[in-house]
């Protein structure tokens, strides 16, 4: 593969890279201290519970769904696995029931858009405030403290000059989706259902099975990161992950991903995170109050959402639209999946 080919079908992630290494080098202008190591290494570290969060996001943006429910999601899972560590159950065992919740969680988000038929706005905005519900009834409201040493050290211990564990779970799980996007059947469906749901469908492709099994690996990525966030912070609320289903449409949007479906990558999502960690950390660097992070989030989302949009008809004025994922045929016209 020439530089010709790898730029022509990579440019929104040389994109995102040029974007970042500008930030960067902005930031450190203004403020030398942004581009220190330590900083570089709080970024990245900071990156993780969303990028995780955006991960799974990614593939439920691409079928063309939503989830605004994460973020409860990342809260329930979080006052339940603490108070089980707590209790002192084991660390893989708290892990391993988190990320079943998780994938609970989302196969019913997903039964509700498939089954239901209910817009994925609708079904998980109410999933988000009765998610939230049982996460103030099972804390009674508490924050639920002691996390033990044993299950930090798991999911965010020091390896190494500031890195932690939860960056490499962070790469470990990028990887894990970057391959189930790209080199499997669930993969290529994923992408085909956001593309044309209903050629999908005629195709033979168990569309309904597919979408729910999306929203289930999309929030077992949450659940990933409630379980770093635990670890991080020592401490199980109910009121966790406020706004934090933002934070992971922000970076899934700036990593090229298309709102309407059919579109976007893994690694154009972790490219996205962490410009997006860069660019708040940047923002409190500078002297720029808290608050306007908010301002910052939303102008972020509009202007990746509309930039993909041109980018887009660009590609389909000048003949050059790749086409994602167009789910095979066999003999007879359906795949029997």
């Amino acid at each position: 593969m020439n530089l010709k080919h790898f730029l022509k079908h990579n440019s929104r992630e040389v994109g995102l890279l040029v974007a970042l290494v500008v930030m960067t080098a902005l930031f450190g202008a203004i403020n030398p201290l942004y581009v220190s190591p330590a900083n570089i290494t709080d970024i990245v570290n900071q990156a993780t519970i969303y990028g995780l969060m955006a991960l799974g996001m990614t593939f439920i943006v691409i079928s063309g769904g939503i989830d605004l429910s994460v973020g409860s999601v990342l809260a329930l899972i979080g006052v339940i696995v603490a108070n089980m560590a707590v209790a002192g159950v084991h660390p893989a065992l708290c892990i391993v029931v988190g990320i079943a919740i998780g994938f609970g969680v989302g196969a019913m988000n997903g039964f509700m858009v498939a089954k239901m038929n209910l817009q994925p706005f609708v079904a998980t905005l109410g999933a988000m405030s009765f998610i939230r519900g049982f996460a103030y009834v099972i804390s009674g409201g508490y924050p639920i403290i002691g996390i033990p040493a044993s299950y930090r050290a798991v999911v965010d211990g020091m390896v190494f000059n500031g890195i932690r564990t939860s960056v490499i779970i962070f790469l470990i799980v990028a990887v894990i989706c970057h391959v189930l996007l790209k080199h499997t059947k669930f993969g290529n469906y994923t992408y085909a259902i956001g593309g044309n749901e209903e050629a999908t469908r005629l195709s033979g492709v168990k569309v309904d099975r597919y979408k729910i099994l999306v929203y289930a690996v999309g929030v077992s990525c949450t659940a990933v990161a409630a379980l770093v966030q635990l670890g991080k912070l020592g401490t199980g609320e109910a009121s966790a992950g406020q706004g934090y289903e933002l934070n992971a449409i922000a970076a899934v949007a700036i990593g090229g991903a298309s709102m309407a479906g059919g579109r976007g990558g893994i690694v154009g999502t972790v490219l996205g995170a962490l410009l997006f960690a860069g660019l708040k950390v940047g923002l409190i660097v500078v002297g720029v109050d808290t608050f306007w992070q908010y301002v910052a989030t939303g102008l972020v989302i509009v202007v990746a959402a509309y930039s993909e949009k041109i980018q887009s008809k660009f590609s389909e004025a000048s003949g050059r639209v790749r086409t994602w994922g167009a789910p095979p045929q066999r003999a007879g016209g359906t795949t029997g999946d």
